[in-house]
């Protein structure tokens, strides 16, 4: 049997697709009894993307992996594998993967979605890594993309103001140099009945407050798990960027921490509200963009929500 020598795995390009219109708080405001006032001390969200009503999730997804792909310099006839990381398809099957990447002409990929909620892309992640470490792909498109509105009840007082829809993808490259820390995942399938999407038509529901207390409480030795093996120190980061899921979770957990100044906090839930499996490369995306880490800077990326999921990993930013 042929045999395959160990490689590193690295990402080399990022893209991002935001829908280009936008919703503030006040419309939900209206409809749901609260205030803009109310809605920002929950979440910290100001405003978020909401995708037209002919604009999918394979839309979202095809738009932020070519420029991925264009990123990253690699033609979509060399990618070995196609990863969607997504929980709001239409229907149980087909999956989406298989569209985007002939949509995007992978004619030579494997396609496959993964279904891992907010957690997914950083599942698919480290997935894709060990696929270009043993040289069963050159490289791997991992995309985040979620059409999560439709799915929420716009009345829901306690749900319609916390997504966002949008997309966010990857490619991993093999390398002769490492560049994609461990992945340390887990899950408390005990609770999986706390976030769910269920129903005729299929709605979103959430016990807020259990995922909140199972968040802050379990994230930050899972956080710094995934920094040992990846051989450094929290402090010694550039970037903590993990799930937007919201603001109070996110600075609850880096407080836990203890990171310092020199360490950028990701806050894209703020602008882009909660995107699902698509918020850890969206955030990444706007840190580059407004050049708060660049190329090589070490960043952690950590997704975590419905099953109840977790993982997440070190990387050094494409």
């Amino acid at each position: 049997m042929k045999t395959r020598t160990l490689a590193g795995a690295a990402l080399t390009g990022i893209g991002a697709h935001r829908p280009a219109r936008r919703e503030d708080n006040l419309a939900i405001a209206a409809r749901t009894a609260s205030s803009d006032e109310w809605i920002r001390e929950r979440s910290g969200i100001v405003t978020r993307g909401v995708a037209a009503d002919d604009e999918s999730v394979v839309d979202m997804a095809t738009s932020a992996s070519g420029k991925a792909l264009a990123a990253a310099g690699v033609d979509a006839a060399d990618l070995g594998l196609v990863l969607l990381a997504t929980c709001t398809m239409p229907g149980p099957l087909p999956g989406g993967s298989p569209e985007v990447a002939a949509r995007l002409g992978a004619v030579n990929a494997g396609a496959s979605d993964i279904g891992a909620g907010c957690a997914g892309f950083a599942y698919a992640l480290g997935l894709a890594a060990d696929t270009v470490r043993t040289g069963t792909a050159e490289h791997v498109l991992v995309v985040g993309s979620e059409k999560l509105l439709p799915m929420v009840d716009p009345d829901d007082r306690g749900t319609a103001f916390l997504f966002g829809d949008g997309a966010g993808a990857v490619v991993v490259s093999r390398t002769a140099t490492e560049t994609v820390g461990p992945v340390v995942w887990s899950h408390d399938g005990d609770q999986h009945a706390r976030l769910t999407i269920h129903g005729n038509p299929p709605l979103l529901a959430m016990e807020g407050r259990a995922i909140y207390r199972w968040a802050t409480t379990t994230l930050p030795d899972l956080c710094r798990r995934a920094c040992d093996e990846a051989g450094i120190a929290p402090a010694d980061l550039k970037a903590f960027v993990p799930h937007q899921a919201n603001l109070r979770i996110t600075e609850s957990v880096a407080n836990s921490l203890g990171l310092p100044a020199s360490v950028v906090v990701a806050r894209d839930v703020v602008d882009s509200g909660n995107t699902s499996a698509a918020s850890v490369p969206l955030a990444l995306a706007r840190l580059l963009e407004l050049g708060e880490v660049e190329s090589g800077d070490p960043v952690l990326l950590f997704g975590f929500g419905a099953g109840l999921t977790a993982a997440g990993q070190v990387v050094l930013c494409p």
